[in-house]
């Protein structure tokens, strides 16, 4: 049997009576309403609450001395009013270690070494819908001091008819930018916030989007348990894989006072993206190196659970008794996934879209000329053809091998593995023609001798026709001497939309575990969750967008790239038949989706892929990011660093391509996408009731981040800097309404020309 210092637990607590306090310690002797110092040295983090129900809520706090490295013992205090006038009683949950009498007010905890020092504790026997004050004190020889006081809210009873307000946020990058959106979020009446993910980045410096400055930068101690990068541009880096790393993050994060103030005056729902352990990550495995090493690593993955579960002031569906566990085999050491009820009108359910789901669809390693589809197979779209050429059935036999062999000697000239795309026991190996014959005349160009023959056009071009990892947008420059065959590109950025259609229909009828994004038992409990709610508003709290977010630059560019993009498949773009199939279940009215990852705001109203006048849907509002780079900065960026399209002149202004004004009518190829900014950051404040359910974008210029302003000073410079878009969808519906100087007006997407 394992000890119990081996785990990590939340300390269960009962709520009693009130005490009325006359004097500032309790019968006990600890503090009470006493007028003790705040010391942020002890609690350099301050306060947070997490998950409120009804009847509960968990409460956080890390304690520091600097004089003692082992368990500390601290108390805790719960009051129903500021002053601390009004003392709940607690008292241990049975089975719990500490021992308390039933009337005190004081409720001893450890803060213990191993976990960091931190402290979580599960209050039940609260009020519904009743606002708490809480703080905890430390004793020394020096005296007592305690931590800021923290306010936190239980959720209104399920059969209150009450309206509920709450913010959504997500990515909130620390290198280089200030929370200056929660300094604005702080000033706002609310009964709880979401988090959507990216609660921290794991990378100090990526300079593909992030710009350490010397006031807010990243430094791990251990930065031999990290993994180091060298870019050929920008300074050196690392990306967080020991425990120690991911701490330090939480900490430094947590060091900011602007977030501190919102954890301090609301309770907090909150499930990981990517960023809690690797950008772009699936289950386990990072995607750093795009292929060319293997990036699973299940130890580095429960030292970002187990520290996301130290830090985060959160409930598990588990069970009161949920004890994590780094000897618990992956996944389950942890489960996030679950939901909560805000009296008779809010039923919100979070997903989990990073621990479950399958791989990209397409592998970054992908040779470019593997042919992943034969033209007719699993109905693949009748335009698809267009984009298809002719393929060698098995180049190993092909002329002997001649082909082959041409491979196998340009592999390390031209930088790639002669078996990319293909493991030893697929056979045999269908490769394109065309991309053949392109690494043919490299090889020419650089002086081969005797000179390869290149395949006959004329001849090849009676053969069979399929589908290739180039036609997806896997573009390799074969110009440059070392042209790059491991990327992300045409894998999981700016992949071709027709192609990437016919790829994705046929995993998902052929192995549908390669279209999983949430796994069978949570896909089962969700499907559960959201049908089965009597709830005014089913409100999905979901990681990434469920809108297309599609480009098309069919009329702008020359071949190859001529041609419709999805911007990100790494999001349910990249898991299209999985997302159908799943609207096509959920889909009616008064079913929302929050969502959060792409860092830009969206409004819009997703819907299954289909050519019926009026398919399944739902509404759904996407929140721009806290502090990370914005969506057109990331883009340009990509843009810049990608073979081909960085040569077109409309990419120069991505953004633009995707931007969307709700008073134009025009077609688009996102015509589900009623509205977008991807140049600011900020934050969303959703309201709810039995008739309606409104949602603010609160949009802060990118550049209003560079320096901090969280002092009251500096609220109305904030305020004058931020934009307010509202939004609406009214109950029995799954419309979007725009308000316009005030009026609400019906936004009805335009389908004329382009499909979604």
């Amino acid at each position: 049997m394992m000890r119990r210092r081996d785990f990590l637990r939340a300390t269960l607590v009962t709520a009693g009576s009130v005490v009325v306090s006359t004097s500032c310690t309790d019968e006990e002797g600890g503090p009470g309403a006493c007028d003790v110092q705040e010391d942020d040295a002890s609690f350099p983090q301050s306060v947070a609450s997490g998950d409120p129900k009804p009847d509960s809520v968990v409460l956080w706090t890390r304690l520091v001395d600097s004089d003692q490295k082992t368990d500390l013992s601290l108390s805790l205090v719960v009051a129903l009013d500021e002053g601390f006038t009004q003392l709940v009683t607690l008292k241990a949950t049975s089975g719990n270690a500490a021992t308390v009498g039933s009337n005190s007010t004081r409720f001893p905890v450890t803060a213990r070494a191993e976990f960091d020092h931190c402290v979580k504790v599960k209050v039940s026997g609260l009020s519904a819908g009743t606002t708490y004050y809480y703080r905890f004190y430390y004793t020394t020889g020096d005296g007592c001091v305690s931590s800021r006081i923290g306010r936190t809210r239980t959720a209104p009873a399920p059969d209150a008819d009450v309206p509920v307000r709450f913010a959504f946020v997500s990515s909130q990058d620390y290198v280089g930018r200030y929370y200056n959106a929660y300094a604005a979020l702080a000033r706002q009446q609310l009964d709880f916030i979401v988090h959507l993910g990216d609660y921290i980045v794991e990378t100090t410096g990526d300079p593909s989007f992030q710009a350490p400055s010397e006031e807010r930068k990243i430094t791990f101690s251990d930065a031999n348990g990290a993994i180091a990068f060298e870019p050929a541009q920008g300074a050196p880096y690392h990306a967080a894989k020991s425990l120690s790393n991911y701490r330090e993050l939480y900490r430094t994060y947590r060091s900011d006072r602007a977030l501190q103030r919102v954890h301090e005056l609301f309770p907090m729902i909150a499930v990981w993206g990517d960023h809690e352990f690797s950008g772009d990550c699936h289950g386990a495995t990072a995607t750093y190196f795009n292929g060319r090493q293997p990036e699973t690593d299940e130890e580095r993955r429960k030292a970002a659970n187990q520290a996301w579960f130290e830090y985060m002031p959160v409930d598990y569906t588990a069970g009161d008794d949920f004890r994590y566990s780094k000897t618990v085999e992956y996944p389950e050491d942890i489960t996030i996934y679950r939901d909560f009820t805000f009296g008779k009108h809010v039923h919100l359910v979070m997903t989990d879209l990073r621990t479950y789901r399958a791989d990209h669809l397409i592998p970054e390693d992908g040779f470019p000329g593997k042919i992943f589809a034969k033209i007719g197979a699993f109905g693949a779209p009748n335009d698809v053809p267009e984009l298809a050429g002719n393929y060698i059935e098995n180049i190993d036999t092909f002329e002997d091998g001649y082909y082959a062999n041409v491979l196998k000697e340009a592999a390390p000239v031209l930088g790639f593995d002669p078996s990319l795309g293909y493991t030893q026991d697929e056979r045999p190996r269908t490769i394109s023609v065309a991309f053949v014959n392109a690494i043919v005349e490299k090889l020419n160009e650089q002086g081969a001798e005797p000179p390869l023959d290149l395949i006959d056009p004329s001849v090849s071009a009676f053969w069979d026709r399929g589908l290739a990892y180039v036609d997806l947008g896997k573009y390799v420059d074969l110009a440059l001497e070392k042209p790059d065959f491991y990327s992300a590109f045409g894998s999981r950025y700016f992949v071709v939309k027709d192609t990437f259609d016919a790829a994705s229909l046929i995993a998902f009828k052929s192995t549908p575990a390669e279209a999983m994004v949430m796994g069978e038992a949570q896909l089962a409990w969700f499907k559960d969750k959201i049908n089965g709610s009597k709830s005014t508003w089913k409100v999905w709290g979901n990681e990434y967008c469920l809108s297309q977010l599609a480009i098309d630059i069919t009329m702008s560019a020359t071949e190859p790239v001529n041609r419709r993009f999805y911007l990100s498949c790494d999001g349910w773009d990249g898991f299209r038949e999985q997302r159908n199939a799943l609207l096509r279940e959920i889909a009616a009215p008064n079913v929302v989706a929050i969502s959060g990852d792409p860092h830009a705001f969206f409004a819009g109203t997703p819907a299954v892929d289909s050519a019926d006048a009026d398919p399944p849907k739902i509404v759904e509002f996407v929140g721009a990011a806290i502090s990370s780079t914005t969506y057109q900065s990331r883009l340009q960026k990509q843009v810049a660093s990608h073979p081909l399209l960085k040569n077109v002149n409309e990419m120069a202004n991505i953004a633009e391509l995707i931007n969307v004004d709700p008073s134009e009518s025009k077609a688009t190829i996102n015509p589900y996408l009623a509205f977008s900014n991807t140049t600011s950051n900020g934050f969303c404040i959703a309201e709810a009731n039995a008739e309606e359910f409104v949602v603010s974008m609160h949009m802060l210029p990118a550049d209003a981040l560079a320096k901090p302003l969280y002092e009251e000073a500096d609220a109305a410079t904030l305020d004058d800097q931020i934009t307010i878009t509202r939004f609406r969808t009214a109950a029995g519906e799954s419309e979007l309404y725009v308000d316009e100087e005030g009026t609400w007006k019906k936004w009805t997407p335009n389908t004329t020309s382009q499909d979604g």
